[in-house]
């Protein structure tokens, strides 16, 4: 599947479809608005364009979402959704919006418990889904230093303590941790067994005391913020 597009200042859309005539679900991924790289220049596109830097364009998000409720109407996306949106980017999209994302995806584990989002799209019936759920360990790869000098929720000891008390793994109890408060899971893994154990999360319950003792961890600490990436651009300090 090949796909583009791109929201212009007067709302326009530019979309391909390669192999299927909807997307079951579209979001905006950042709410940053940075120049167009073409795919035929790189994919995926990154932050920079293609002169290697980064540069933010005059897209109101406003506009964007008007976009993406333009797909939505037309048919070409059942659902539409957005990501790595804060509170107040939220709020605000509610008082302008036609039609409410039906979801919002968050970086959501122990160590970033953000209860205020789960209370905003709460109150608004938007759904959550939760990526790295299993918190540093998902950055580890990209080189990230933060992630490096955080000790691994897989390791912690109020997460293998409930792993051997309900004879599950670690994973398992970080995933069960969100499906049990109504989140929505994406975890990704090259594992066949693994990829078994994560979908093993919904038949079984923790205590509440549990889910409460899991949630103490938090730390308000974000990961995949630009910053962390080395992008110290002042377009991207909103989510320093």
């Amino acid at each position: 599947m090949f796909w583009i597009f791109q929201a212009s200042l007067d709302g326009r859309i530019l979309i391909r479809l390669q192999g299927v005539d909807y997307f079951d679900l579209y979001i905006i991924h950042f709410p940053l608005a940075i120049k167009y790289v073409d795919p035929k220049v790189r994919y995926p596109p990154s932050w920079n364009d293609e002169d290697g830097k980064i540069t933010p364009i005059k897209a109101p998000l406003h506009e964007t979402w008007a976009a993406f409720e333009s797909l939505q109407e037309k048919g070409l996306a059942k659902n539409i959704g957005i990501s790595n949106y804060n509170g107040g980017l939220l709020l605000d999209l509610t008082r302008y919006a036609k039609k409410l994302p039906q979801t919002l995806q968050i970086e959501h584990h122990p160590y970033l418990v953000q209860q205020h989002m789960l209370d905003i799209c709460k109150a608004y019936d938007i759904h959550v889904t939760a990526y790295s759920s299993f918190g540093p360990s998902s950055f580890i790869e990209t080189g990230m230093q933060i992630s490096k000098d955080t000790p691994l929720l897989l390791e912690h000891e109020v997460i293998t303590g409930l792993a051997k008390k309900h004879n599950k793994t670690p994973a398992q109890i970080l995933l069960r941790w969100a499906t049990q408060r109504g989140i929505a899971v994406i975890p990704k893994s090259n594992n066949q067994n693994r990829l078994q154990q994560n979908l093993e999360v919904t038949g079984w319950d923790m205590e509440q005391s549990e889910i409460e003792k899991i949630s103490a961890l938090d730390k308000n600490l974000k990961f995949n913020s630009p910053i962390n990436y080395g992008l110290d651009h002042p377009g991207l300090l909103c989510f320093a």
